[in-house]
């Protein structure tokens, strides 16, 4: 789609910004990891990888493994993911605020997209879930777009949209996010509430790092001016 310089468009990630799936990736995890015969990571090693591919999220947590390894542990982890998702008391809730912003930034002319290390299906099935079908007008996944933080996602999604990098924003939790904006040449807001700390979206670029979810109505028209 060509690009037009009045398109707004705003990427969310998904987990740790929009959902708090983080007892649900531990636990996939920890079962990947068992399933292969090798000591599971701590909940702090497998929540700072969130975001990234999970080929290279494998690499990260096991860099002594070789491919065939890290292979059959995404093998693992997306069997468990599936399994643990199917149970009746399993919970992934949306952060508070998350449909009203979404309605405000609808209502006032902002398209809206997403850029994730879920894959695709794994992504289809969280809007379903939310009642988030037809908020999004490009979804970005890690099996259809480089991992994040390569710039691809974000790229890929402003040609979708019509949008210009000086007319679009990323939200996210994590320096993965924050360093695949400044890839872009986007503007980025951090999230207070997901898996990095806050100096460390800083760090990463982050233009501004927010503590309330409705505290994006306000800011959005600032960054783009």
């Amino acid at each position: 789609m060509a690009s037009n310089g009045s398109t707004r468009l705003v990427v969310f990630d998904c987990d740790g910004t929009l959902v708090d799936s983080q007892h649900l990736i531990v636990e996939a995890m920890t079962r990947a990891f068992e399933s292969v015969g090798r000591a599971p990571p701590s909940a702090e090693s497998t929540r700072r990888i969130v975001g990234l591919s999970l080929l290279h999220a494998m690499e990260v947590l096991a860099p002594e493994a070789e491919r065939t390894d890290h292979e059959a542990l995404v093998d693992g982890y997306r069997d468990a993911f599936m399994e643990i998702r199917q149970r009746p008391d399993h919970s992934e809730a949306l952060y508070p605020g998350v449909h009203d912003v979404l309605e405000y930034l609808d209502g006032n002319g902002w398209l809206m997209g997403i850029a994730t290390g879920k894959s695709l299906r794994g992504m289809h099935a969280t809007i379903a879930r939310h009642g988030l079908d037809g908020r999004f007008v490009t979804i970005q996944t890690a099996d259809i777009a480089p991992g994040k933080p390569h710039p691809g996602m974000l790229l890929q999604a402003m040609d979708e949209a019509g949008a210009a990098p000086e007319t679009t924003i990323l939200v996210g939790d994590t320096s993965f996010d924050m360093e695949m904006a400044r890839n872009a040449g986007v503007a980025s807001v951090g999230v207070s509430w997901g898996y990095h700390p806050v100096e460390e979206l800083h760090r990463a670029g982050a233009h501004r790092v927010i503590e309330r979810f409705d505290e994006l109505n306000n800011l959005v028209d600032t960054l783009i001016g």
